[in-house]
């Protein structure tokens, strides 16, 4: 199996940039730690996939968050996406039901439509400087690419291709990823015609990856004879920022009578983290430190 990677490249001479995401690895610690369902691994990998695909642009102490807020049995889903250090993406993702599940749709493949419903997609871009970007756009699909694509062609003006996949098996998640190409302004209508055609014969993400096709191949099959420049690699894992030092400072945050009130209650708090699964247990004790501290 290969490493976890995004990619991207840009052409200049046709004025298109791509990127490409194997995200088998991270998607499969995300599977193990919500047991999520087949049909809401799917949704919720090809989420993270999207999310890492926005990432591999991002500078340090930036980050992405994509949430979609469907009626559909999975509830409200989420993944976002930062730097972890020069060569490396984090990326995480949850749902608000992730035992929901559906049987195949009539073409045989996870009901990812049918789970997520109809709804909202935002996307929120955190910058080291300055305030976040915010966008929302109805799901046109619920497939989650589709409504990423028009999410980027209508909040952010950039013509693009998305696919996204997520293979199941038996033992769980046989491979996962996906791949994005723009048309940045002014670029070539016969190559954005070329890439029309490609995109229109494009092969399950998925399966290609199954079959061994690490990023970079990924990259190629929607580039095809482009020349390529200004190429970049991250290396890609599943990676939450939670720490019960996080959990501490939240709890400061309710206020210093309402830290009294708990400590001198004796019982222990706890907090449960929707992305990573993890539980942090705050004795009476440490809300008093708090307190002393406060």
């Amino acid at each position: 199996m290969h490493l976890d990677r995004v990619v991207s490249a840009v052409a200049p001479g046709s004025g298109l940039a791509f990127a490409a995401v194997v995200a088998t690895r991270s998607v499969a610690e995300m599977r193990d730690r919500h047991d999520s369902s087949p049909t809401a691994t799917a949704a919720m990998g090809r989420l993270l996939a999207a999310s890492a695909l926005f990432g591999i642009s991002l500078a340090p102490r930036e980050w992405v968050t994509l949430r979609i807020s469907g009626d559909g049995a999975l509830g409200t889903l989420g993944a976002d996406c930062r730097l972890l250090d020069e060569e490396t993406l984090g990326a995480r993702g949850y749902a608000a039901h992730p035992l929901a599940d559906l049987p195949p749709n009539a073409l045989g493949k996870a009901d990812v439509a049918g789970i997520v419903g109809s709804g909202t997609l935002h996307v929120t871009k955190s910058y080291a400087i300055g305030q976040p970007y915010n966008g929302v756009v109805p799901l046109t699909s619920g497939e989650i690419a589709e409504d990423v694509a028009f999410y980027l062609a209508n909040s952010e003006q950039i013509p693009s291709v998305v696919a996204l996949g997520v293979l199941m098996g038996p033992e769980g998640v046989r491979a996962a990823g996906g791949l994005m190409a723009q048309v940045l302004p002014g670029a070539d209508p016969g190559a954005v015609d070329r890439l029309e055609e490609r995109a229109r014969s494009l092969r399950p993400i998925a399966r290609s990856i199954a079959e061994g096709t690490d990023a970079w191949g990924l990259l190629a099959l929607l580039a095809g004879e482009e020349t390529l420049r200004s190429k970049h690699e991250l290396a890609l894992r599943f990676a939450c920022p939670c720490t019960l030092e996080r959990v501490e400072r939240a709890l400061v945050g309710l206020g210093e009578e309402t830290l009294a009130e708990i400590a001198a209650s004796g019982e222990s708090t706890e907090a449960f983290c929707d992305f990573c699964r993890e539980r942090y247990v705050i004795e009476a004790s440490a809300i008093a430190r708090l307190v002393s501290e406060r």
